[in-house]
């Protein structure tokens, strides 16, 4: 009988370059289950600051993105990776200086940046998401709440998915309506309302049935997963999987609503650098809940991250 060999183990890196967050995977891949991180980190680096009023990207912020993926790129060098991918969103999508910012990425850090539209953003966020669901989840609808936009995505076993993008995230959000700490209830009534028009726009060609799962994904939705378990140290394990209702939604965003951003500094489960844009997040996931009709949230703590490395390993 002839000896049968397996594979080695395949080993990829990708970055997500987000409006607020950066996020680094090193990750194996085998024929025979999901991902296995082997490395990862994830910084708040607000690179979109200020890209929805001026729709350029500020020096200090392409700086700091820059300065981190130097730092990973020597990461990444110290592992054997088949291949290497990274993409940006929104912030870059919207920058009148985002061919600058790609050029200073490729010569200092000496990555080539791919710019991905909202729709693939969503399309790339679905694989990573696929990746970690509880067994029996086949039809959903999945929320990505981001930096500068939130994507809605409807999966279903054989049929096409389909994904629409709306330009709403908490750093826009803020920016743009949330300008008081704490917010005003008039800001808040503003707030609401262009989130829940967008929301029903986006959602109207989407054929989607209420027998659904509903999945969010992201950072909003993980910190407000944390913060609903008072954890003290960020806990993927206990943050996956882990379901969220509208009632604690509500209760979450009163709360925030009802601090000043120096107030929801150390308050449990709330990850370091989040505080002035956490109540956007729940603001937006409320009213999105509620537009929706939905009672409760799937929280999956895979996203774009890991559907980057899923969608370059299998050259999708």
């Amino acid at each position: 009988m002839a000896n049968r060999t397996t594979a080695p183990p395949r080993i990829f890196a990708g970055i997500d370059i987000g409006t607020l967050t950066c996020r680094l995977l090193i990750a194996e891949l085998t024929s025979a289950g999901p991902l296995r991180e082997l490395q990862s980190d994830r910084r708040i680096l607000r690179l979109g600051q200020g890209v929805d009023r001026d729709r350029v990207l500020r020096p200090d912020a392409m700086a700091r993105v820059v300065a981190t993926l130097k730092e990973w790129r020597e990461v990444i060098d110290g592992y054997r990776v088949e291949a290497v991918t990274a993409v940006a969103t929104s912030a870059v999508r919207d920058a009148g200086n985002r061919e600058e910012f790609l050029s200073l990425v490729r010569r200092e850090a000496g990555f080539e940046i791919e710019m991905i539209s909202g729709e693939e953003e969503a399309r790339r966020t679905v694989l990573g998401i696929r990746s970690g669901l509880p067994p029996g989840v086949t039809d959903l609808l999945a929320l990505d709440i981001g930096g500068g936009s939130t994507e809605f995505i409807l999966d279903r076993p054989g049929r096409t998915t389909l994904a629409r993008s709306i330009d709403i995230g908490v750093v826009r959000l803020c920016e743009r309506m949330l300008h008081s700490d704490p917010p005003t209830s008039d800001e808040v009534r503003r707030a609401r309302d262009w989130v829940r028009k967008e929301t029903t726009t986006a959602i109207t060609a989407m054929p989607w049935s209420p027998g659904v799962t509903f999945v969010g994904t992201a950072g909003t939705i993980t910190a407000l997963a944390a913060m609903a378990q008072q954890l003290p140290a960020y806990e993927p394990a206990r943050i996956h999987n882990y379901t969220l209702t509208l009632h604690r939604v509500k209760q979450l965003e009163a709360q925030l609503l009802g601090c000043s951003k120096t107030q929801r500094e150390g308050l449990p489960g709330l990850e370091r650098g989040r505080e002035d844009v956490i109540a956007a997040g729940a603001v937006i996931l409320h009213t999105v809940m509620e537009t929706l009709g939905m009672t409760k949230v799937l929280v999956s703590d895979l996203g774009l991250r890991e559907g980057v490395l899923i969608h370059l390993a299998c050259g999708r």
